[in-house]
């Protein structure tokens, strides 16, 4: 194996996600798996939902990630205003040789307003970083793609 996939970390944000992810890691050789799931807090202002209840959510997401590979996993959950910084912390403490990520959908406008993970982590990241196609969706239409440019 690859030492590229030898311990792998996976940032799943939801449960969709999760099943995405698994769905784009299906078929490809990896050895230890970590899934990390930030809780992004507010940086001041009042959070969206308690700790213990994203918390819990962020268990239900590991389940759901654990069962699409049907294989034993590592978790952590970590906290941070800036995700992909907190992504990058947990890759360092666990020792991760690679980020592996399949990026969410949404127009260039959604992710000029609510920021860019993926594309923080491509291009601010120290360890590589594998970006696996999304297996669960149809790319875009032709036209599409140029509306979306």
């Amino acid at each position: 194996m690859a030492e590229l996939f030898e311990k792998i970390l996976v940032p799943v944000a939801s449960r969709e996600d999760a099943s995405a992810t698994a769905a784009a890691l299906a078929g490809h050789e990896a050895g230890d798996i970590v899934a990390v799931h930030v809780i992004e807090k507010a940086g001041g202002a009042i959070d969206k939902a308690g700790v213990e209840q994203r918390e819990l959510e962020a268990e239900e997401i590991f389940d759901d990630f654990r069962e699409a590979l049907g294989r034993p996993i590592e978790t952590k959950i970590t906290y941070g205003t800036d995700v992909a910084e907190a992504i990058f912390d947990v890759a360092h403490d666990v020792g991760a040789s690679s980020i592996v990520i399949t990026p969410r959908g949404g127009s260039r406008w959604i992710r000029l307003l609510t920021g860019d993970v993926a594309l923080s982590l491509v291009t601010e990241s120290d360890l590589p970083v594998v970006v696996l196609p999304d297996q669960t969706q149809e790319g875009p239409t032709d036209e599409e793609a140029i509306e979306d440019e």
